[in-house]
C-alpha cells in the first residue's frame, strides 16, 4: 500500500511534467503561416491538394492570375469560398469555379488527367 507522501510526490511529479510539456510545446511549436502554403479541397472526384508556393514560384503565377477580385496592388485576396459557395449558383458553385480555373491553366501545361490532381 502506498502512503500519502508517495501519492503526493507522484501528483507533484505529474504536474511538473505536464507544465514542462505545455511550456515546451508553446516555446518550440511553429506558428501557422498567415497565408496557407497548401490547401486541401474536398471534391466528389477526390481531394485536391493545392500548393501555393509551387504555383507562384514554380510556374510564375501572380495572385491575380487566379484571384480575379483583387484591386490594384492588393496582395491579400479573399478566400474563394467567401463568394463561391459549396452549393451556390450565384456567381457559380465553388467546385465549378475551382475546376474551371484550374483546368484552363492545366490544358496549357501541367497534369490534365483527373488523377494528376485529384487524390482518390
Amino acid at each position: 500500500m502506498t502512503s500519502n507522501k508517495e501519492k503526493l510526490l507522484a501528483y507533484a511529479i505529474t504536474i511538473v511534467m505536464l507544465l514542462i510539456g505545455v511550456v515546451g510545446y508553446a516555446a518550440f511549436s511553429e506558428k501557422a503561416p498567415d497565408t496557407p502554403y497548401r490547401i486541401l479541397f474536398q471534391s466528389m472526384a477526390g481531394k485536391v491538394q493545392f500548393d501555393h508556393m509551387e504555383h507562384v514560384n514554380g510556374y510564375g503565377l501572380s495572385c491575380s492570375d487566379c484571384h480575379h477580385n483583387l484591386s490594384e496592388g492588393e496582395t491579400e485576396p479573399d478566400s474563394c469560398g467567401s463568394c463561391h459557395l459549396p452549393d451556390g449558383d450565384d456567381p457559380i458553385k465553388r467546385s465549378e469555379a475551382f475546376h474551371n480555373q484550374c483546368i484552363g491553366c492545366h490544358q496549357g501545361g501541367g497534369p490534365t488527367k483527373c488523377n494528376g490532381c485529384h487524390l482518390l
